[in-house]
């Protein structure tokens, strides 16, 4: 067991926390500072904060630490027990809606391709009507010319002619009022000019039109699903409530508007084929701009994205040169969600959300309009398609530009969205995470423990804590009593700032002490200290955090191992 000493006695914990709001737009920045009792870790949503400690704990070298919890957004049960009256009666409509759609098979809009061919022989059909209209139209005002000139002087056998016509005219009136009326509808009808053509040849086209896409629906997909996920209600699938539940509470239970943004989705993702979107490869550039590693404290895999990457600019040319790119930079990002959504468990207790965690650093400024638009389309893409999957939101590294940037951004955003927002500042980025995520499945380079193919440390492997305090020295010792022990270390501390040193002392105090590692500075920026040690006699390595030139205290999270080689 790792024996934890500091210098002098702690000193009262006091309360740390802050909360600021970002401009007029309600955007949650929880940016606390506070400290996290072991194996009680702030659930999501919630701002942590410390309680005074009395008497012998408050002496206590090794901080306890009492959870305050205020929520801004908590997840919602997905179980039917746990739904409200109104809840359910909305779910039992859409569930109504839906089975009646897919029986029905009216779920999918028309074939948009069909619509296009139709389009294009009313546009024919238009033309033939308005050339109809030019003739005679032509024919009119030659009319109308020759009346002009006939008004200056008319031939003899022109004026019989047109006696003629008259007469004849006459005559037909008279045979008309004989006639029965069906009949002579029926002649207006065929004497109509090249107008009522064009308009009976439309008509005709789009009945024509509608038939065929009647025969091509005929077959009913009672097959049809989302996310894996079954959607025909009578199939009795648990996941299909989970599915329906994302889409009502995203349009706040409106029935009508839910099950409308339901079938813009489904029709939207057979048009783009996004089925399909896992087998496309966009290139090594955009597939070091994010990645998924880990899950948060309930169990939410979390996703990582790097927006420093399009800091380059020969990668941001090639991103966002042209409309085409940016298409494929959305393309892009459906297809990550896609990645993330195969880790959800769409069953009524299971995770069925993500957690997005947006680094910031090196990201392009808000000079860059390519990404700023991109972006606005991202959002917008991901809330109309991809409603409740993600659970947190969390922006890390982020430069004072951004809350201003996010100000403008916030009116596209629905008020649930926001308040799944939280912001960190570059120093506070790993005690920021620690409050959703634990130590272990943090990254190092957000000073986490959390490596790529790591075989030496396991989830058996507990994190430990202590609060160094300031103006103090604390030290993290790991016992070596045989000879070829191999130690292996993990250690952060929060917010750095510190002095930090390793080294080795024998139990023989004849023997010599071993530098480790030299102590240095280590400024806020560092990540987590990855070491290991052999040694040759019994002994002990020593962890040293020199708190000495800070008027803050600090947080110390550590794991080690052990063994034999």
């Amino acid at each position: 067991m790792a024996q934890v000493t500091v210098s002098n006695e702690q000193e009262e914990v006091s309360k740390d926390v802050k909360d600021n709001a970002v401009a007029k737009e309600d955007l949650i920045v929880e940016e606390q500072s506070g400290e996290i009792k072991k194996d009680d870790g702030p659930q999501t949503g919630e701002i942590v904060e410390e309680k005074k400690m009395d008497g012998e704990e408050r002496e206590a070298s090794l901080s306890t630490t009492v959870i305050v919890r205020s929520g801004t957004f908590k997840e919602e049960s997905n179980l039917l027990s746990d739904l409200k009256e109104y809840e359910k009666a909305a779910l039992n409509e859409m569930r109504l809606l839906l089975e009646d759609a897919i029986i029905a098979n009216t779920l999918l809009f028309n074939d948009p391709e069909k619509p296009k061919t139709s389009e294009k022989q009313v546009e024919k059909s238009d033309k033939s009507s308005e050339n109809g209209e030019k003739q005679s139209q032509e024919g009119k005002e030659k009319g109308n010319s020759s009346v002009k000139e006939g008004k200056e002087e008319i031939p003899l056998n022109q004026t019989e002619e047109m006696g003629q016509k008259k007469n004849e005219s006459t005559e037909k009136e008279g045979k008309e009022e004989e006639k029965p009326k069906n009949q002579i509808e029926s002649e207006k009808v065929e004497k109509h000019d090249g107008e009522e053509k064009g308009k009976i040849s439309e008509c005709n086209e789009k009945e024509n039109n509608h038939v065929i896409v009647e025969e091509s629906s005929g077959e009913i997909d009672k097959d049809i699903s989302l996310w894996g996920v079954p959607l025909l209600p009578s199939k009795g699938e648990t996941g299909t409530d989970v599915i329906l539940l994302k889409f009502l509470r995203a349009r706040e239970f409106l029935v009508n508007e839910a099950f409308e943004m339901l079938r813009n989705t489904l029709q939207w993702r057979k048009e783009l084929k996004i089925d399909s979107i896992l087998d496309e490869d966009f290139g090594a550039d955009l597939n070091s701009a994010a990645y998924m590693s880990g899950v948060d404290r309930e169990g939410h895999p979390v996703c990582y994205n790097v927006y420093g990457v399009f800091g380059n600019d020969e990668i941001y040319n090639r991103m966002f040169g042209t409309e085409e790119r940016c298409e494929k930079f959305l393309r892009w990002r459906s297809q990550l969600v896609e990645r993330g959504i195969q880790k959800l468990n769409f069953k009524p207790d299971g995770v069925s959300s993500l957690v997005q965690i947006s680094d910031l650093k090196n990201t392009p400024g808000p000079a860059r309009k390519e990404l700023r638009l991109a972006t606005k389309q991202a959002v917008g893409l991901l809330q109309d398609n991809y409603p409740e999957l993600v659970a947190r939101n969390i922006f890390i590294n982020v430069p004072f530009w951004y809350y201003a940037f996010n100000a403008l951004l916030s009116p596209f955003l629905t008020q649930r969205t926001r308040s799944k927002l939280v912001f960190a500042r570059p120093a506070k980025v790993t005690e920021t995470l620690l409050k959703y995520i634990a130590a272990e499945e943090i990254p190092v380079q957000y000073g986490g423990f959390r490596r790529e193919n790591d075989s030496e440390f396991y989830n058996e492997y507990e994190v430990q804590e202590v609060t160094v305090k300031a103006g103090s020295i604390g030290t993290v010792e790991i016992p070596a009593p045989e000879v070829g022990n191999k130690m292996i270390w993990d250690l952060t501390v929060l917010g750095w700032e510190v002095n930090y040193g390793e080294e080795f002392v024998p139990e023989d105090k004849g023997s010599y002490t071993l530098i480790v590692q030299k102590g240095r500075k280590m400024g806020w920026q560092e990540g987590s200290i990855h070491n290991s040690f052999t040694n040759k006699e019994p002994g002990k390595v020593v962890l040293t955090i020199d708190n000495t030139g800070s008027f803050t205290k600090k947080r110390v999270l550590y794991r080690y191992k052990t063994k034999n080689i």
